[in-house]
């Protein structure tokens, strides 16, 4: 049986310049090195790989395109983080918004993948 997801990868040409934004930006720590990659951590204890790309680099999703699409990114305060992200250069892809009961909006890392920041009344778990 599945009990959960224990991380999701990102296949990056620059693999530690890109998990050194995910760090320094987004907060996310370091869970181990390799010399191909590193794994983080969110204070939740979820996980994002950061590895080594191989090939050409693909062109650039649109966020509805086929595929996996955007890694959400639980906040506790919508409005404070996506400030404080903005003032580190954060690219968004609009302005915060509401989605039901959920504040949310959706930015880019410096690869152009889409990740969004989401505060719910009511946690998904």
């Amino acid at each position: 049986m599945i009990t959960g997801i224990e991380h999701v990868a990102i296949a990056s040409h620059r693999p530690h310049e890109l998990a050194a934004w995910y760090v320094e930006t987004l907060g996310l720590t370091v869970q181990s090195r390799s010399e191909t990659g590193q794994m983080l951590r969110t204070p939740n204890g979820i996980c994002l790989e950061v590895i080594q790309a191989e090939g050409n680099s693909l062109s650039a999703p649109q966020l509805r395109d086929q595929g996996l699409r955007h890694i959400a990114l639980v906040v506790d305060d919508l409005p404070a983080t996506y400030e404080l992200f903005k003032s580190k250069g954060v690219s968004f892809l609009s302005e915060p918004f509401t989605s039901g009961e959920n504040a949310v909006v959706f930015f880019y890392d410096p690869e152009g993948n889409f990740l969004h920041l989401i505060q719910r009344p009511v946690p998904l778990t």
